[in-house]
């Protein structure tokens, strides 16, 4: 039945009950998880998996991620879409999955969060950085995005998502070789040295267009954006509409010569 479809206290009663089974998986989950290996171990296992399944797909390849290292996974989302959690959620139910809190998202980036924790069997962890805007600004000035685009994305993504992925042996983003020149030769399994775990990318060979057929056919939440000429969004800050015909993430730090906040390269 579908949501529309229930009374107010059916809905309530299947968000209790959706919240309560996140709950009893997070509890359960300790025993769940082997002693983190070491980095030689991983960039070992990393190497190795790069041979084998080097050239395979995301089916194959999230199974492979779900039996070596469990819960020692996490997914990092950005709310444009859930497609990418949704895919690794087959395979490990209830999955860590990374949203960084920068304080500048879309309003509608955080509605989307919202929705897909309220949904879905995926557990948000929200990654915040060290500093609040107004301790920022208070420090470095007012709009750094706009003076210092590489510092302020460096200290609001990049070294938060690296401080919080120290627990984890793997994760697993949705970076596409369609999305531009710099992604062209994603692979699907790589160790990132710069975090110090293995990386996958699932979705290296999908194209825009899959992502979204996979959210129509699964019924999986879009950030309403993507309908509104933003193909890639970040920081409302940073993001501007796209133009028919042009590169998906030209509205990404348009004007400035800044493709990429770090975190992929």
């Amino acid at each position: 039945m579908s949501e529309a479809a229930l009374t107010l206290s059916e809905r309530r009663d299947r968000q209790i009950a959706h919240n309560d089974a996140r709950t009893a998986h997070l509890a359960s989950r300790e025993a769940m998880l082997a002693p983190r290996r070491s980095n030689d171990e991983l960039r070992a296992i990393a190497e190795a998996a790069q041979e084998r399944l080097g050239d395979t797909d995301a089916a194959t390849v999230l199974a492979w991620v779900a039996e070596e290292f469990g819960y020692r996974t996490a997914v990092a989302c950005s709310m444009a879409d859930a497609v990418l959690p949704a895919v690794v959620a087959e395979h490990l139910p209830w999955v860590d999955t990374l949203f960084l809190e920068t304080g500048y998202h879309f309003a509608e980036t955080i509605g989307t969060r919202d929705a897909v924790e309220a949904s879905m069997q995926l557990s948000i962890v929200d990654v915040k950085p060290r500093r609040s805007v107004a301790e920022q600004d208070a420090e470095f000035g007012e709009k750094l995005y706009e003076r210092d685009p590489a510092l302020c994305c460096d200290m609001r993504k990049v070294q938060p998502l690296h401080d919080t992925l120290q627990g984890y042996e793997v994760w697993i983003t949705g970076v596409r070789r369609d999305e531009g020149p710099t992604r062209a030769n994603t692979p699907f399994i790589t160790w990132d040295d710069k975090n110090g775990l293995v990386k996958i990318n699932p979705l290296a060979a999908w194209t825009f267009d899959d992502v979204l057929a996979y959210a129509d056919d699964n019924d999986v939440i879009v950030n309403p954006l993507v309908n509104d000429g933003y193909p890639s969004i970040g920081c409302a800050t940073c993001t501007r509409r796209v133009a028919p015909g042009e590169d998906p993430r030209a509205g990404r730090w348009a004007g400035l010569d800044k493709t990429e906040c770090g975190l992929h390269t």
